[in-house]
């Protein structure tokens, strides 16, 4: 398939082919996206009124949108320039005024000859106890009553685009769909009883009452699983080609996984050794493994990662694990290098802090197969770095880690296998949207001895006592956090707030033990702060946002974090997680300034009731929406137009399951199912997907 089939041409045109629509109407169009006809068909309405006919205005809920048969009487110009020109007119039962502020006479006239019968329709509202339409929305002579529908779509609209001229191109779209050959799975679409593509599409720009405009509507059920089915065609193509690349077979004989156990002082959860068992049987195979382990903070991730790392070095090979700041790599490097000695491997770390003759040496170790695991930041994959026998990468943390970048670790030529690990709970729709080409394993158990964190909801006005119960607790030895708020997404503003708490703090406590860390330090200075909190001189650490991920001090049990509504779910569980960490029982402290608003509540109660990550993920998903939940910088979530991630996730799965059973059975897309998907992904302008079939 060399280039778009024939056959949706006429969805691709210029905008300017549409009826209504000029080369100014066409650009503002652009500015939202809306580039072709096929764009407004995927814009679907968002809401409706209610035009059906009635035969007077009494007993109409006021002010409301009224549609009736009128006798057109008096006009009565206004008395000065601007001013209201009325005009009298009378229903079935009883006589209103229509009005016009700004209009000439002529128009009036036109519009509304007196004597005659016409449809009116629009907002009437009370005025001195009489009705009055001011600037009627229709007009239109009684045999001509049928051209307005009884409920009437309203789009969402862009600059100077009127419903007038997007209802007008919306209808000339609809007039080019073609009749295309059906792409889901017969047996899927009879149980759900979904209408045609082309009956779909029209049947969600006429929505005839409130309830076709549900996400639950037919039609619109219909039209979201084709955005989701394309969505996944393209994954479960990314998926199959990296598994007809091949891999490299990876049989350990776990003498050096059982050296590590044997070492540990507590047995692996059943969800850790269930998710080592899955990634040893996934290294064992041909394939290359593709996996994502999705756990909680605090689940034990980095044991069952570590325990992939040595089945690599076991057969013979090596192992690298990345993580996306220079801080996290060296805490995954103080954490792994006592597991390393009890295995007697050779564990490296190399960030683009190595420079010069330490950096070479460690080049060339590595070449040798010396270094036997890596740990790194992305530096690791710059090209001067060479590995003897690399068969398993391990990507930590990574939400910028999308499918693209999943296909660009394949194509450095390295047949290795690849770990994608998340301490983020993500929603499973989301968690299939963003890794539906993945296999994935859950950690959903805390291991043993984790300590559940207290936490309470406390109002900044009782600041002085959250000051207070620091100082005892610093006085116990203990260390803290204290988490600044987010004043606005701007760095410097969210900065002076810490500078000024930092101050504050410093003015009660000791002056040393007081640290402050920010996005706008520069690195080796943070990092010396971070290194002088975890090793205990700094009792309280006040900091941005900049701790959220994976800082590990053991000691610090109290984490107090100003302004919380402020906060995402997701962030505040993710800040939680920095106490808890030792024996000791920790507690967060949720401040917030009275009054909170009604979500504001919510989210913090969540956070007080629950300390599950997944819960907490579905009820973030169903406050915020799927963009804000993942946020709009990541790469690896696409924007759907008509889908919607939180009301039609179930559909995700099906979509995920279908997409993969269609490649199994036609793995080149060439039977007639086949063909009318390949149709569906030029359609859906999934030109990653194409490349993939072309390339195939």
């Amino acid at each position: 398939m060399t280039g778009r089939p024939e056959v949706l041409f006429p969805l691709f045109a210029q905008m300017t082919v549409l009826d209504g629509i000029g080369p100014k109407t066409a650009q503002a169009l652009e500015g939202a996206g809306q580039t072709a006809p096929r764009d407004l068909l995927m814009t679907l309405p968002h809401s409706g009124i209610d035009r059906a006919l009635r035969s007077t205005v009494q007993g109409a809920d006021f002010p409301g949108v009224v549609t009736v048969a009128v006798t057109i009487g008096q006009h009565r110009p206004p008395r000065s320039r601007g001013g209201a020109y009325r005009v009298t007119v009378t229903d079935a039962a009883t006589a209103f005024q229509i009005v016009f502020f700004h209009a000439r006479g002529d128009y009036v006239q036109k519009l509304l000859p007196t004597g005659q019968r016409r449809i009116v329709s629009g907002r009437v509202e009370l005025f001195d106890g009489m009705a009055q339409m001011v600037h009627p929305d229709h007009v239109l002579p009684e045999d001509e009553a049928g051209e307005l529908p009884a409920f009437e779509p309203v789009y969402p609209l862009t600059g100077s685009v009127t419903q007038r001229v997007m209802t007008r191109a919306v209808r000339d779209a609809l007039s080019r769909a073609p009749e295309l050959d059906e792409w889901i799975d017969p047996a899927q679409k009879a149980k759900e009883d979904w209408p045609d593509w082309q009956d779909a599409l029209r049947a969600a720009h006429a929505p005839q009452a409130a309830s076709d405009l549900s996400p639950n509507a037919r039609a619109r059920q219909r039209l979201a699983y084709d955005e989701f089915l394309a969505h996944q065609i393209t994954l479960a193509l990314a998926r199959a080609k990296r598994r007809r690349a091949p891999g490299l077979e990876s049989h350990g004989n776990g003498r050096l996984r059982s050296r590590v156990l044997a070492s540990l002082p507590y047995a692996p959860t059943g969800a850790q050794s269930r998710a080592m068992d899955e990634i040893s049987a996934d290294m064992a195979r041909p394939q290359r493994m593709n996996r994502l382990l999705q756990g909680d903070v605090g689940a034990g991730k980095t044991l069952v990662a570590f325990m992939a790392l040595l089945t690599a070095v076991e057969a013979g090979g090596q192992g690298v694990l990345m993580a996306p700041t220079s801080i996290l790599a060296l805490q995954h490097l103080e954490n792994l290098k006592p597991l390393a000695e009890d295995a007697g491997v050779v564990l490296e770390i190399l960030t683009g802090r190595d420079k010069g003759t330490e950096r070479t040496s460690k080049l060339k170790a590595l070449a040798r197969g010396d270094i036997q695991i890596l740990v790194g930041t992305h530096a690791v994959f710059q090209d001067d770095v060479t590995f003897s026998e690399l068969r398993i990468a391990i990507v930590d943390e990574q939400h910028r880690f999308g499918v693209r970048q999943r296909l660009k670790l394949g194509e450095k030529g390295i047949a290795a296998d690849v770990l994608v690990m998340t301490a983020t709970p993500i929603p499973r729709s989301l968690a299939l949207a963003q890794y539906g080409d993945m296999d994935v394993s859950v950690l959903d158990e805390k291991p043993p001895g984790r300590k559940p964190v207290k936490t309470a909801l406390i109002s900044s006005d009782r600041m002085d006592e959250v000051v207070a119960h620091l100082r005892d607790a610093v006085a116990q030895g203990r260390q803290a956090y204290w988490v600044c708020p987010l004043v606005e997404e701007s760095e410097v503003v969210d900065l002076a707030a810490a500078e000024d708490r930092y101050k504050h703090l410093r003015a009660v406590f000791d002056e040393a033990q007081i640290g402050l860390v920010h996005g706008q330090m520069p690195h080796p200075e943070r990092d010396a702060t971070m290194a002088r909190f975890q090793a205990g001189e700094i009792k309280v650490l006040v900091a941005t946002t900049v701790i959220e991920v994976g800082v590990n001090v053991p000691n610090a049990t109290i984490m107090v974090i100003e302004r919380a509504e402020h906060f995402g779910l997701a962030q505040l569980h993710q800040l939680r997680g920095r106490v808890g960490r030792g024996d000791q029982a920790s507690t967060c402290l949720l401040m917030y300034q009275p009054p909170l608003g009604e979500a504001g509540a919510q989210r913090l109660k969540t956070l007080r009731e629950t300390e599950d990550g997944f819960r907490i993920s579905e009820v973030d998903l169903e406050m915020r929406g799927a963009g804000d939940v993942i946020g709009t910088a990541q790469s690896g979530v696409p924007r759907f137009r008509i889908a919607d991630l939180e009301h039609q996730a179930a559909l995700m799965a099906v979509a995920q399951s279908d997409a993969r059973r269609l490649l199994n059975d036609d793995p080149d897309l060439t039977s007639p199912r086949g063909q009318a998907a390949r149709i569906l992904l030029w359609l859906m302008r999934q030109d990653e997907a194409i490349r993939l079939i072309s390339v195939g």
